[in-house]
């Protein structure tokens, strides 16, 4: 069977120790398996992180994240940041679009260990939404490295209290499938109740206003 993710590519890419713990991978996918994940990419037309359980998708997809969910790929991960990530919870979400608020500077929650992104667009030419690892918490433009969501590009970190990151203002389509491992299960089910809770809400909100819309209309 044909490997989706290129392991080898991110057992050899080289991590960066400063600010924090990082590597960057330029084509973690082959064009081919990058067309067929596109291809059977979940429909999502609202910005905002969606867990898996609130989203269909076609099997090409479906390929991908069982490799996500693999020990293989635990084990490279692991190894690179000198953790043992072998008992430790896995959580996937995906995002579809990205709105202005979107890309703020930030930390990731402390329940998340390592946080990996794997972008699936085409090729990225807008000069916003490139990810960017920074050297502080105030200033965009003090970043160590940028990472295009170009579809391909793998970025991964260790979260800690100053492993900053954001990306300038994009809206727009902007995929990508984001997976962390987590220190406990106990955390991993509450982050993932609210993204369902959150994603509820997403569909919620839209039918009340187009609702209210149409009562305006004919009143």
């Amino acid at each position: 069977m044909t490997e989706i993710i290129d392991l080898r590519a991110i057992e050899q890419a080289s991590v960066t120790r400063s600010p924090f713990d990082f590597f960057t991978v330029q084509n973690a996918l082959t064009h081919t398996s990058l067309e067929a994940i596109r291809a059977d990419f979940p429909k999502i037309d609202k910005p905002g992180i969606f867990p898996l359980t609130s989203l269909t998708y076609g099997p090409a997809f479906s390929a991908l994240l069982k490799e996500i969910n693999s020990s293989q790929l635990s084990d490279i991960i692991g190894q690179k940041f000198g953790i043992d990530l072998s008992k430790l919870p896995l959580m996937v979400t995906v995002r579809g679009h990205a709105q202005q608020k979107d890309g703020r500077i930030h930390c990731d929650s402390k329940d998340k260990v390592i946080t990996c992104l794997l972008y699936l667009n085409e090729e990225w030419d807008a000069a916003g939404g490139r990810l960017r690892m920074l050297r502080d918490g105030e200033n965009i433009e003090n970043y160590a490295a940028e990472i295009p969501a170009s579809g391909g590009s793998f970025a991964a970190f260790r979260v800690t209290p100053s492993s900053w990151h954001g990306h300038k203002p994009f809206i727009g389509e902007r995929r990508y499938i984001m997976f962390n491992w987590i220190r406990s299960d106990k955390a991993r089910r509450s982050h993932e109740w609210r993204h369902r809770l959150s994603s509820i809400i997403k569909n919620i909100v839209p039918f009340f206003y187009k609702n209210s819309a149409a009562k305006d209309k004919h009143s």
